[in-house]
């Protein structure tokens, strides 16, 4: 069945040969495990996009049950907990796979500065690579208010101090992030459309961009 379905499809897309365009590119020796033991440094990149991938579809299940409003939010949150199926394996992996995908991508980022990767012709690679970074750790801030608890009201109150806190530009940050004179509902839905929509959205339009330089430059190789 399956193979009827990719063949009707490639009838009229003609996707053979771009599938075979992946499926079929070379991969450098000094990242094959079997080989070289220090090539499982290079796997870290790959690790950081399978959470990510982990991380946007658990979202995607999250928000079928996430109501962002200052009086149910705990309460869904609650309800997914502990009533829908799986809903607390689920999102375990989310705010799990949170912490992880950062550490995740320090230790790709060392890899990268530790092995000179970073360097002509990949400098653009680098810079786009950095900017991933903030908007996970952005991802990451903007996630942690959405449970809507204590814990999650403080941190935030003290993150957006912070960014007030910045030359010339805090005060913008601040009414921005804040959306009035005290963290409340508008702070909340502004969180929550910048996690699910705006941040996401360049996300991907970043790791396109990563990807693309990846393939045209190939992967880099040792010291």
């Amino acid at each position: 069945m399956f193979k009827s379905m990719y063949n009707w499809i490639d009838e009229r897309l003609d996707i053979t040969p771009m599938w075979r365009d992946v499926a079929d590119h070379e991969v450098p020796e000094h990242v094959n495990p079997a080989h070289h033991f220090s090539a499982f440094v290079y796997c870290f990149g790959g690790l950081t996009f399978f959470i990510t991938v982990i991380q946007i579809l658990s979202g995607m299940f999250l928000t079928m049950y996430y109501t962002p409003d200052i009086i149910n939010a705990y309460a869904s949150v609650d309800y997914l907990q502990h009533k829908v199926a799986f809903g607390v394996i689920v999102r375990g992996m989310h705010h799990w796979g949170a912490s992880l995908v950062i550490v995740m991508m320090f230790l790709h980022t060392l890899r990268v500065f530790f092995t000179g990767s970073y360097k002509a012709p990949r400098e653009m690679n680098w810079v786009v690579g950095m900017a991933i970074f903030g908007v996970m750790l952005g991802l990451g801030f903007t996630g942690y208010l959405l449970p809507w608890d204590n814990k999650a009201y403080f941190a935030t109150q003290v993150g957006i101090k912070i960014a007030a806190s910045v030359p010339f530009v805090g005060g913008y940050i601040q009414t921005l992030l804040q959306g009035g004179e005290v963290v409340g509902a508008v702070t909340l839905t502004r969180f929550f459309a910048i996690h699910v929509f705006f941040l996401p959205a360049v996300l991907l339009a970043l790791l396109a961009g990563h990807f693309i330089m990846i393939r045209k430059q190939g992967i880099s190789g040792p010291l």
